[in-house]
């Protein structure tokens, strides 16, 4: 009895081993590759399955999407600049079979293949076309990314850059162009809002000239703004243009009468008598004076010869 009990025991500790070996959980993100033999012989879908122990593998592959880092890069962009970059890349097994029969780990492969494929497309590009166009160059790693990989059964979904390290005398050269560029449009805007107030002035000058009126009323509407800060200084505004025309009609008025007075003064002819002196009990001029002749001699009855 002891001998059939003790073979007993160590037919259920076979059957044990043997169940363990040969059952399998698949999960639900997963896929079961089965070799029996060395050769694939299907693919087991997610659940219990039963594979015969020795004999057959079962090599499970997962199905979700990873992410991977794509470590930074030293590249030197077409125009010569040296830039450090990084990015990310996602990727799926889309052909379980393919990704273990294919390539030895898939893993390893994509991330090699990711770092030349970035390193060879972003150094097609300038540095401003690298800044700039990023969606572009995203697009381009993708495509030879997937054409490399199909033959491995992964798919590809998305590359994006992460990262770009620019040099510091590069980014002091940026910072400079780029306080340029704002100068230039602040000088641009102030040059168009110049031109357009200028416009405005032009239109106003003719309505003015118009309306002689709105001058005058503007030069009080100019006068209560002055008086709003409580300031001391009245001001009175006056036309220019009509200023000067009357100051240079009273300066040539003024230049005619001297020019006709100038012959009269070296002829010797009597100046007239001012009132005004004579009131005031200053003496008239001698040569024209009362009670002399021109000549200096005395009249007779004190009556002009």
């Amino acid at each position: 009895m002891s001998t059939t009990a003790t073979v007993l025991v160590v037919i259920g500790v076979v059957v044990l081993v043997a169940l363990a070996l040969s059952l399998r959980i698949v999960k639900q993100y997963e896929l079961g590759v089965l070799f029996r033999l060395g050769r694939v012989i299907g693919v087991r879908k997610p659940g219990l399955r039963v594979i015969i122990p020795i004999v057959d593998v079962l090599r499970r592959v997962s199905l979700r999407i990873v992410t991977m880092p794509i470590q930074s890069q030293g590249i030197i962009t077409r125009d010569n600049v040296s830039v450090d970059v990084s990015a990310v890349a996602y990727f799926r097994v889309v052909d379980a079979v393919k990704s273990v029969v294919a390539i030895e780990n898939v893993y390893a492969a994509i991330d090699q293949i990711a770092q030349t494929t970035l390193r060879k497309v972003v150094g097609q590009h300038s540095l401003d076309e690298t800044l700039s166009e990023t969606d572009r160059i995203n697009a381009d790693i993708r495509a030879i990314l997937d054409v490399t990989t199909v033959e491995w059964g992964v798919e590809v979904t998305l590359v994006e850059l992460k990262d770009i390290q620019l040099p510091d005398s590069m980014k002091r050269a940026m910072a400079r162009q780029a306080e340029a560029e704002r100068e230039k449009r602040a000088k641009i805007i102030n040059a168009e809002g110049e031109s357009l107030a200028a416009s405005a002035l032009g239109e106003a000058s003719d309505t003015m000239m118009a309306h002689p009126l709105a001058l005058q009323l503007r030069n009080l509407q100019s006068l209560v703004e002055i008086g709003v800060d409580k300031n001391t200084t009245v001001v009175f505004p006056a036309p220019l243009m009509s200023t000067i025309e009357e100051l240079g009609s009273f300066l040539a008025r003024e230049g005619a009468a001297a020019t006709r007075r100038a012959p009269q003064v070296a002829n010797g002819a009597p100046r007239p008598v001012v009132l005004a002196d004579m009131a005031d009990g200053a003496p008239g001029p001698s040569p024209a004076g009362l009670g002399e002749k021109a000549d200096g001699a005395p009249v007779e009855g004190g009556a002009l010869v």
